[in-house]
């Protein structure tokens, strides 16, 4: 039944639409299960009724015509609760409904189970069948893991607005849907809007976008070029492997008689000239197709030649792609929102710059390099979209919402609108902040926070620079390194770090010691780990490599002469014994820059606290160093065993959570006892809502993302600490995140400071 499963999967994923994957769907799961019936209910989510899309069974005529209210019938049913219902005898059950039509009354038994995707309910799978028996546990289970399959494709097709909403005639029309929203994680601030491009990586089948050409004839040529290369290529080898013996040779012949015109050519030309195909797509569907089939045979030794297809089908789309002669092959849309199964930094400089609004990826994260580049660039960015059917999106207009981590597909005039008044409401606020850029962080009561900013890049400081940062608070030293095709040399990160600490001389720059592992890896040192977040990952990698990190805090070192305006921050800190052998290293290399001549004084060295363990040696890992400073992005994962990184538990990762409050509390409380500076350098410090709530903890510094500083900074100059902290006594009492953002936010609204929020509204 497993291999059963696998194969229905994968055909339904390969099919090119959704009437076709519903249409294979319950084909194959009624001969699976050997049934009379197997029916697909999909919800109408605005007129809230189940229709029928597709059935092997009953009645052709009735799809599409046919269907339910949302708690009407047995369907019905099993959409309120949320759970599979098996009947020997649906007709006498008291919420069964008959539908005229379909000829289901010759069917007794049923088995329904919901369709779900992250919580929403979108449409029933069902089997029907004529003898009076229930169906048996594993034909129950079978037939829920098929409905939590379907669960993805359906959320694709309503995704790129292909859910088809049914006329009263008897051919069914298509009508776009409009303002799908598709959730993701925010990963640049900013609201885009603008029409979709579709990049996919090199020789990837199954990234390749849909795309409709032209100029037919031309395709065809390109084509044909393209298998012409390939057919040389097998050739060439062939000739390599000449020593093979004869049986082994012969595949070789085996592909180039599939390359023949005559063979899989003719079928893409066939598909290029019928759909208006581009090549690419073409020769995707046409050997996935062939995969398919293949992986549906009982006998192992042809499934295996499905491998032998994909790698045939790789071979001819690399000459396909390696014949684009320029970047701008196409002709990219002045509003380009650029769209990718996983963005890549090349990808980012395929797209002219002033062309370019926005950026959303399936794949990543808001701390990938493509995110760190996307908010140096200004660019809003939304990462992480799981659903997200790339290969379907090619041309569509979208809205990106990098504030809230939100898309929505062909949006309506009314909803254009809307997003369009919060980009000039966004630009009126930030002109109005301008008149404050070089006034303190200072409450009207006197008390005064300094405000720093977190950069990565050269870009980062000089936009930091201009919105009034007062330092770096955090500095990633892991950016250049990732940007490299090697470690970087001792010259080559001296000359970088100077760059930074001369941009904010004579303010303080943080530079946090190499942090890689977890999301964060070096292509050319790879770290390849289970569960990679509780694994090799920040001080945990430098002190097993003790020559990166020397390597790397002489070149700190060195490039802070005549400046002195540098600080070392630990990452990623669990135990006093990593404390004091980092610390061992960093005066070695204090040592041996001295001996070289260099005229330095030997920096303040700190701490980041990121997991539990270092929250509760706060107060002695305090007494140990010079400050401490706390990764609230870090520590909310580890509390609350959360990858910050997953959109499938995204509405879990929440920093207003009641044990992460109380461990920020904590850290400030001890570092205060030790008389030690303590900041925070996480998302929290750059959200006003919670910037007044570690403001009011004790919190000395706080540093963020250099777009978010004006509105932390007008917030705190616009409220009293005595205020701050009575909002603060009442949030520790509460026992719900949501309860904890809801009174900060309502609190905020009446010091008249509700509009500061402006579209993170909502957003934690």
């Amino acid at each position: 039944m497993l291999n059963v499963l696998r194969q229905i999967v994968q055909e339904v994923n390969n099919a090119t639409d959704l009437d076709a994957a519903l249409d294979i769907l319950v084909a194959r799961v009624k001969a699976a299960m050997k049934t009379q019936v197997c029916s697909v209910y999909v919800l109408d989510s605005e007129n809230r009724r189940f229709t029928l899309r597709a059935s092997e069974g009953l009645n052709r005529k009735s799809v599409g015509k046919v269907s339910l209210s949302a708690r009407e019938g047995l369907v019905g049913l099993v959409a309120a609760r949320a759970e599979p219902i098996n009947l020997d005898d649906a007709s006498s059950h008291p919420s069964y409904y008959f539908l005229p039509g379909t000829g289901e009354e010759h069917f007794k038994s049923f088995l329904g189970v919901p369709i779900i995707h992250q919580k929403r309910i979108l449409g029933v799978l069902v089997v029907q069948q004529s003898l009076l028996r229930k169906f048996d546990e594993a034909e129950e289970a079978f037939m829920v893991t098929m409905s939590a399959q379907l669960s993805g494709v359906l959320a694709h097709a309503e995704a790129t607005g292909m859910m088809l909403e049914l006329s009263g005639n008897q051919n069914q029309t298509k009508k776009i849907k409009q303002d799908v929203v598709i959730p993701g994680s925010p990963a640049a601030p900013g609201i885009a809007i603008g029409f979709v491009t579709v990049l996919s990586p090199p020789a990837d089948l199954y990234g390749v976008p849909d795309r409709e050409i032209k100029d037919v004839d031309a395709e065809v040529r390109h084509f044909q070029g393209a298998i012409n290369g390939a057919r040389a290529q097998v050739k060439q080898l062939a000739e390599k492997l000449a020593d093979l013996r004869p049986e082994e040779q012969a595949l070789f012949d085996v592909y180039v008689r599939m390359l023949d015109d005559n063979a899989l050519g003719e079928e893409v030309i066939t598909r290029i000239k019928q759909k208006n195909q581009w090549a690419q797509s073409a020769l995707r569907d046409v050997i996935l197709q062939y995969v398919a089939h293949f992986d549906r045979m009982d006998d192992v030794y042809l499934r295996e030649r499905a491998t032998d297809i994909k790698d045939l089908g790789t071979r001819v789309l690399a000459h396909l792609q390696d014949s684009v002669s320029a970047p701008n092959e196409y002709d990219f849309p002045d509003n380009c929102v650029l769209v990718s199964e996983e963005l890549t930094p090349s990808m980012l400089a395929e797209v002219p710059e002033h062309k370019l609004v926005g950026l959303v990826s399936a794949k990543g994260s808001s701390n990938s390099h493509v995110a760190i580049l996307a908010r140096a660039m200004g660019v809003p960015t939304v990462m992480g979209v799981v659903d997200l059917p790339v290969k379907k999106m090619d041309g569509i207009e979208l809205v990106v919402d990098g504030y809230r981590g939100r898309l929505y597909t062909h949006p309506s005039a009314q909803l254009r609108q809307q997003f369009k008044d919060i980009v000039d409401e966004e630009q009126l606020l930030v002109e109005g902040l301008e008149a404050i850029k070089d006034l303190p962080a200072k409450t009207p009561d006197g008390h005064q926070i300094k405000l720093c900013v977190n950069t990565g890049l050269i870009t980062d400081a000089l936009r930091s620079v201009n919105r009034g940062g007062e330092g770096v608070g955090l500095y990633r030293t892991e950016v250049p390194f990732m940007m490299k095709e090697r470690f970087p040399s001792e010259n080559e990160q001296i000359t970088i770090y100077r760059k930074q600490l001369l941009t904010f001389a004579p303010q303080p720059v943080t530079m946090r010691t190499l942090d890689i592992g977890g999301d964060k890896s070096l292509p050319y040192f790879p770290i390849e780990e289970e569960n990679p977040f509780l694994g090799w990952r920040g001080i945990r990698v430098t002190l097993d490599h003790p020559e990166i990190f020397l390597l790397q805090v002489r070149a700190m070192l060195k490039a802070s002469v005549g400046l002195d305006n540098l600080k070392i921050m630990l990452p990623m800190i669990t135990s006093v014994a990593e404390v004091e052998e980092a610390q061992y290293l960093i005066h070695q290399a204090f040592h041996e820059v001295c001996d070289d001549g260099s005229d330095i004084q030997m920096p303040q060295v700190g701490v980041m606290i990121e997991v539990p363990a270092a929250v509760y040696q706060a107060s002695a890992i305090a007494r140990m160093v010079d400050f401490i400073s706390v990764g609230s992005n870090d520590l909310t994962q580890y509390l609350l065993a959360v990858d910050r990184n997953n959109p499938r538990v995204a509405e879990l990762y929440d920093s207003f959570h009641p044990a992460v409050l109380a461990a920020m509390q904590h850290v400030v409380t001890a570092a205060q006892a030790e008389n030690c500076p303590v900041s925070v350098c996480g998302e929290m410090a750059g959200n006003p809502a919670s910037a007044i709530l570690l403001m009011a903890m004790g919190y000395d510094m706080l540093s963020m993302n250099a777009t978010n500083l004006p509105r932390v900074k007008s917030v705190i100059r616009n409220v009293d600490m005595v205020f701050a902290k009575s909002v603060l006594a009442e949030v520790m009492t509460l026992d719900s995140p949501m309860m904890v953002s809801s009174t900060v936010q309502l609190a905020l609204n009446r010091q008249g400071q509700g509009h500061i929020l402006g579209p993170t509204r909502g957003k934690r």
